[in-house]
């Protein structure tokens, strides 16, 4: 979203806009977390033999976790990149 369009918003709308954001982020970041806990133990987990995990169960999930988040940590810079060149291609607003 265009941040002048944010702040031509009533105080109340904006108030409101800012709380449906940030509710949409905890979603997101949520759902990536659950995403994240579901592929590692099934990839990863492969026996209930004990109540812990195996030395190399443990080591699997390490370098699963590791591997995704910095999987995230890229597409948001890649994505943080073109939202920024989508906003220098767009016209200025009207003033």
């Amino acid at each position: 979203m265009d941040p002048q369009l944010l702040n031509s918003l009533p105080e109340e709308d904006k108030t409101k806009m800012v709380a449906m954001i940030e509710t949409m982020q905890t979603r997101d970041s949520l759902r990536m977390y659950n995403n994240l806990v579901e592929k590692c133990f099934s990839e990863c987990v492969n026996s209930f033999r004990r109540k812990s995990l195996e030395k190399d169960e443990e080591r699997c999930v390490s370098k699963c976790c590791e591997k995704f988040l910095k999987h995230s940590a890229r597409v948001s810079v890649r994505f943080a990149e073109l939202n920024a060149q989508t906003m220098e291609q767009q016209p200025p607003p009207p003033q």
